[in-house]
């Protein structure tokens, strides 16, 4: 006999062989993710050249709207930007700090801790745990529900706010007040008190940012104007007008952030506007793949994306930065400026670590007014009149909801703002179906077509009479439905009422009660009642016991032939009458 022991070895070596091969391959496939070949390299390294460059103030804005140290806004798109790519499904999602989580992070008082800047890491790591826990439980179906109304509301609300928000530090007047639209009014009331020299530089910022993004510098003119705005502030104090500048207010070294513990005991009280931020993050993260999908063409995946806006932020906050989700500027800037991969982003983040390492002491004298106009003017860009008229003339439902949702970012908390918005959204789009439901009476011609007319007030006495619901049968539409059937009266007599449900695979306990009871008050005047539906409602009808209430033999089971057994049940029904007419009595169980 052979030994098979070499054999056996030979197998072994090619099993270990293969088993590197299969490692070697798997790492040169997430070095090809990582860098890409040399022309889409080309054009990524340039994209996050200027995504780099121009997130660093633009960071720092953010740091300012959301009135924490400006360093934790420039840390959440630094850190944000890398964590992101490493886990989204779309290479060209930048994950950054946005608008609308600044003003939620500015409503937020953390203030209130002790230590608020620890608050701030905790906030962060939880919306990103909540986004991440989003994206494994695949919860991206549920954004369908989320009305347009409610975010484009939310978005122009934002802007205002973002404006208003900015306006003390554009001018150099520290406004009084509960709310922005209370210190805007007080700014208003004594605007002889703004600080001239703040105002200068503010508005001369503005001037230049609005100029030069008309210019070939683009992106890069946002950056220039900043620049050119706080060397104006330099030059102001220098001649002893105090223009307040980032390094007045940042604390901490300027440079790479060390990890940070956040703020446990803060966790509970921090639940929901963590929930509004990976709630408004998952959303407008939806409604960027969606524009802005993979330059190779491969599908995007929600519930990865949400991973990676999770992982973003959660990065973010332990290297002591904001909350992070994704950001639709950020985004369209990487496209325009030419990304195809990820590679991108990663160049971006690497030039915002190379400037805040390298330049991180000028970061300190950016200044506090040149940072306003900028937001003044992305604030200005969120707000989308085009949009907002559209969806107002959509309808009554969704200008209500818009405008509701509007007034509400601006008056409360921008966290409740949101979630209210939803669940009034929710509230009202139940209201209006209920009210859409209509009944229609059904009479069948000779040459067995149906003509539509309005249902008759009572039912009359010895005729069949086929209704036909139209709209959402629910228990909030359930009082509707009942006020439109036909009464039944002292003069109703050996009627029949089909009631044709075919589609409907649901009635719910209020709509199914109406029918049994409905069924009992014809049964009492000698009437009956039929019912025509599917399989789907005859399950559930033989599931809930309402079937035995209402007879078996008045249930018709509802075929591929439309108006084929609604016409059967004319006829069973015009020939009961008949029958009970000659009997002298008939009930509805013959």
């Amino acid at each position: 006999m052979e030994d098979p022991s070499p054999s056996s070895g030979s197998d072994a070596d090619a099993g270990d062989v293969g088993a590197k091969a299969s490692r070697r391959a798997r790492v040169a496939n997430w070095a090809r993710r990582l860098v890409p070949a040399r022309e889409k390299a080309k054009k990524d390294a340039i994209a996050g050249l200027v995504l780099g460059v121009e997130s660093v103030p633009d960071g720092l804005a953010l740091g300012v709207l959301a009135g924490v140290n400006p360093l934790a806004g420039l840390y959440g798109y630094l850190f944000g930007t890398v964590g992101g790519a490493i886990a989204s499904s779309t290479p060209v999602l930048a994950v950054q700090v946005t608008g609308a989580t600044a003003l939620i992070v500015a409503d937020t008082g953390l203030e209130r801790f002790s230590d608020p800047e620890r608050a701030l890491f905790a906030l962060s790591i939880m919306a990103g745990l909540i986004m991440i826990a989003a994206g494994v439980l695949r919860l991206g179906r549920l954004l369908r529900f989320v009305s347009s109304a409610v975010m484009i509301g939310f978005i122009a609300g934002v802007g205002v706010n973002t404006i208003l928000g900015q306006l003390g530090n554009f001018t150099g007047y520290a406004a009084q007040g509960s709310n922005r639209v209370l210190r805007t009014l007080d700014l208003l009331v004594h605007f002889w008190q703004v600080h001239l020299p703040s105002l200068a530089v503010g508005a001369a910022t503005l001037a230049l940012i609005v100029l030069l993004n008309r210019t070939r510098l683009g992106a890069f003119g946002m950056v220039i104007a900043i620049v050119a705005g706080s060397g104006a502030a330099y030059g102001f104090r220098l001649l002893g007008h105090h223009v307040p500048v980032v390094g007045d207010v940042a604390t901490g070294r300027l440079g790479l952030p060390l990890p940070a513990l956040p703020a446990f005991d803060a966790v509970i009280e921090l639940l929901i506007p963590a929930l509004a931020i990976a709630f408004v993050g998952m959303v407008q993260g939806a409604g960027i793949t969606t524009a802005f999908p993979d330059p190779g063409g491969k599908p995007s995946n929600a519930s990865r994306d949400f991973i990676g806006q999770g992982v973003g932020s959660v990065i973010s906050g332990v290297f002591r930065g904001m909350p992070a989700s994704g950001s639709m500027s950020a985004t369209a800037l990487n496209v325009q400026a030419g990304a195809q991969t990820r590679f991108s982003l990663f160049v971006a983040g690497a030039v915002m670590a190379i400037i805040v390492v390298a330049a991180g002491d000028l970061v300190g004298f950016v200044a506090f007014p040149a940072l306003a106009a900028l937001l003044i003017v992305v604030g200005f860009g969120t707000i989308r009149p085009p949009v907002i008229m559209r969806a107002i003339r959509s309808g009554k439902l969704q200008a209500v909801v818009l405008i509701a949702t509007f007034a509400m970012t601006i008056i409360v908390p921008v966290h409740f703002a949101v979630l209210t918005g939803v669940a009034l959204a929710v509230v009202l789009f139940v209201v209006e179906q209920s009210q859409q439901l209509t009944v229609r009476r059904l009479l069948v011609s000779e040459n067995a077509f149906m003509r539509e007319v309005e249902p008759p007030r009572d039912v009359p006495a010895g005729e069949v009479v086929i209704l036909q619901p139209y709209g959402n049968l629910f228990f909030a539409s359930a009082a509707n439905f009942r006020e439109q059937l036909p009464a039944v009266t002292s003069e109703t007599r050996r009627a029949v009422v089909v009631l044709r449900l075919r589609g409907v695979d649901d009635l719910g306990v209020s709509v199914a009660q109406i029918l049994v009871d409905y069924s009992e008050e014809l049964a009492s005047h000698e009437s009956r009642l039929i019912v025509n539906g599917g399989a789907a409602l005859l399950k559930q009808l033989v599931r809930s016991g309402v079937l035995d209430r209402l007879g078996e033999q008045n249930f018709f089971l509802s075929g591929e032939w439309h108006g084929r057994t609604v016409a059967r049940a004319h006829r069973e029904g015009v020939a009961w009458i008949a029958q009970a007419s000659e009997g002298g009595s008939a009930s509805a169980a013959d």
